[in-house]
This record gives structure tokens, sequence and C-alpha cells, in this order.
């Protein structure tokens, strides 16, 4: 089976309502088909896809996520840019959702929760022909994430070079 990437993620979710807002927002998701108190769908910013996230409401009673329960761990969405991740990180921490920011040397990765507690990751992706070996074996290694110096990654990269080039993003 050759996957060729990830068409869509659905979630089930306490609220519908109040897990638009966030989507819409914190992450500029914009909503494609809306059924107050049953479901909606989401489409990312710079998405040609249909809908890349749907969430169907289960009501206020429904389990708690996160470790220790069997489910999901989280999502992950990649921007282009450092500037955007940098962007991103003001506005999560602006509503409290931003959990944690890691630096897994060919990815930069921020971690926050929804309404709900769902976990999701907001990363950039090195380009790939700014990988160097050193990089590769550092990331080969690596058993825990080092802390993200977000300011000293748009130092060294730029805050609007194009990332995931190679990568997850075709050349050209």
């Amino acid at each position: 089976m050759p996957v060729t990437r990830l068409n869509h993620a659905v979630l089930y979710v306490r609220d519908v309502e109040r897990t638009k807002e966030f989507y819409e927002n914190v992450l500029g998701f914009r909503t494609l088909i809306w059924a107050p108190g049953q479901a909606a769908f989401f489409q990312a910013p710079g998405s040609t896809n249909d809908h890349d996230l749907g969430a169907f409401q289960v009501g206020a009673g429904a389990s708690t996520p996160g470790r220790g329960t069997v489910g999901l761990y989280h999502l992950a969405w990649e921007v282009d840019t450092l500037a955007e991740l940098a962007r991103l990180r003001a506005v999560l921490a602006e509503r409290r959702a931003l959990t944690g920011a890691s630096d897994h040397v060919t990815t930069k990765a921020l971690y926050a929760r929804d309404p709900d507690g769902i976990e999701f990751e907001v990363c950039w992706l090195v380009p790939a022909d700014l990988i160097t070996d050193d990089m590769r074996a550092r990331t080969a290694g690596l058993a825990r994430p080092l802390p993200l110096d977000l300011e000293g990654e748009i130092a060294r990269f730029g805050a609007e070079t194009r990332g995931g080039v190679g990568v997850s993003v075709p050349v050209g």
C-alpha cells in the first residue's frame, strides 16, 4: 500500500462549536461544512483538500484524551516558514494552548492542546538541501528532543525560508 500522504483526520469532540471556534481562530482553518451540535469539516489554510479535519460531537460526558488512554496521541501540521511557526507560538501561548516546543534537529516543533485536550503539533521541516550529514547523524542518535530556540533557528535558516522542500514538499 504506497501511501502518498494523510488525506484527513477525524476527531470525536465534546462540543463541536467550541472546536470550531478554536480551529478557526487559532489555526486559521476554514469551516466547509457546519452542522451545529453535530459535526464540522475544516480545511487548513493553503490546502486544496476537500477537508483536512472533521469533528463529530459526542457530548460533555466523553472520556478524556491523553497518556494512559487508548487513542490518538497527536496530529501534526506542517507550516511553510519559521515566521509562521513563531506567529502560531504567540497565538497558542495567548490562548494557553501551548504545551511545549522541541528541536528534533531536522524538524522544529510546537506542541499544543485543543479545547478537548487533544494534542497536536505544528512543525517546520528543514529543507532537504540544508540538511547536513551532521544533522542526519544527530537526528538518528537523538533519544530526547532538544529545547527549541526559535529565534536562533530563524537567525540560522531565515524567517521566510520555505520548509519541507525536498522532504514533504516536492522540489520545484
